[in-house]
């Protein structure tokens, strides 16, 4: 199910969880893994492919429990600015209005880090209940001692950021990687235990 402006966003009332992160982080792979389906969510090598808000019915025994949410991705320059501002706004809305929304998953490229743009996502989050998980995915690129600094320094920043804005929301992190599977049972469970507090 795809939307392209908050109309025909889907009223069936399940829970949500939203996926995202900037261009090429790694979103379409991540609901690809939990899924268990390797092209449910098209993952493009092309920054910046999805467009529109996809949703991805979950559930068990053929019934759907929940939906995941693939968000479009922020930041890739090859797009206009026009482009980029109407991506904003309708993530920006989708954040602040989307009643069953239960969480968001921010993920990030391990060999980059958490981005200003990254930071100005959880600006908008702020305001909002809903918890947000972050993953530090693509781990398979680095060393282990790599992966390790790369989830203190993503530690570090979120820490820096919640001390910088007395934020009270629910903030945490892991790192994650979809090829080698690494972290994603408890990905999952986390994931479980949102759309099921509903």
């Amino acid at each position: 199910m795809t939307a392209a402006d908050l109309a025909g966003l889907p009223r069936t009332g399940l829970p949500e969880v939203a996926f995202v992160g900037r261009s090429n982080a790694g979103k379409s792979t991540c609901i690809n893994a939990l899924t268990q389906h390797r092209q449910l969510a098209f993952a493009s090598k092309t920054p910046g492919r999805t467009q529109q808000i996809n949703f991805f019915a979950v559930g068990l025994k053929g019934q759907d429990t929940g939906y995941l949410v693939d968000l479009p991705g922020y930041g890739y320059a090859a797009v206009s600015r026009q482009e980029k501002q109407r991506w904003q706004a309708f993530i920006g809305e989708y954040l602040h209005s989307r009643a069953p929304l239960q969480g968001l998953i921010l993920i990030t490229d391990s060999r980059i880090g958490l981005t200003p743009l990254d930071l100005a996502l959880l600006d908008l989050m702020r305001e909002q209940p809903h918890p947000v998980h972050v993953l530090v995915a693509k781990s398979d690129k680095l060393s282990q001692r790599e992966k390790q600094a790369a989830l203190r320094a993503a530690e570090q920043t979120l820490g820096d950021y919640l001390a910088d804005h007395a934020s009270a929301f629910e903030l945490s992190v892991q790192l994650f990687s979809a090829t080698r599977r690494e972290g994603l049972d408890d990905l999952t469970h986390l994931i479980e235990g949102w759309l099921g507090a509903a």
